[in-house]
């Protein structure tokens, strides 16, 4: 693919299909840097098995490797969503591998429905201000003040749990890749 052509979704949900794919988008937004495939297979290997990089078999590694090697990072290279050097074994990120990245951050695996969470705690706040209005007990024990405190600290608290989620929810951002489940593996 030329380097001026834009992906189509087509062929960026193409790529996004395989998990192991995912981990090395995953990976290459961690580490921005050029890596070895061996660095790589490593890395990718330990969170398909869901086990530390020491306790990763030799078996496993080399799994990785050899479908890595041969399959995905040249497709990846192909499409130009990174830069595989197969003589040197050395990967690298292309302006294009935001591009696909920004899929995975704005589509995330098991989305948690905030809007519906900030939807519900709205309509809590009104019914409740609306009882504090009409003096309905024992809500009135509490003062005005008390009440208004709880509810923008309710707020406040929500915001900061949705901000730290979304967080770990990003490619590159934390140990662990997210859950980036799309379809079906190859």
């Amino acid at each position: 693919m030329r380097s001026g052509e834009t992906l189509s979704k087509g062929e960026i949900f193409e790529v996004l299909r395989n998990q192991r794919r995912r981990y090395v988008l995953h990976y290459l937004k961690r580490d921005e840097g050029p890596v070895e495939i061996g660095d790589l297979a490593q890395q990718v290997a330990a969170w398909e098995y869901e086990t530390t990089l020491e306790a990763v078999t030799p078996a496993q590694r080399k799994r990785v490797y050899t479908t890595l090697q041969q399959t995905h990072l040249p497709k990846m290279d192909e499409a130009g969503i990174l830069a595989f050097d197969s003589d040197e074994g050395v990967i690298e990120s292309t302006d294009r591998t935001r591009e696909v990245t920004i899929y995975l951050e704005i589509v995330p695996g098991r989305e948690f429905a905030w809007r519906e969470l900030y939807l519900a705690l709205g309509a809590v706040s009104c019914a409740l201000v609306a009882a504090l209005w009409g003096d309905v007990y024992p809500l009135t024990e509490l003062g005005d003040l008390a009440w208004g405190a709880i509810i923008a600290a309710t707020f406040t608290l929500t915001a900061a749990a949705h901000i730290y989620h979304e967080r770990h929810m990003k490619v590159g951002g934390g140990e662990q890749p997210p859950e980036l489940s799309y379809g079906t593996d190859d």
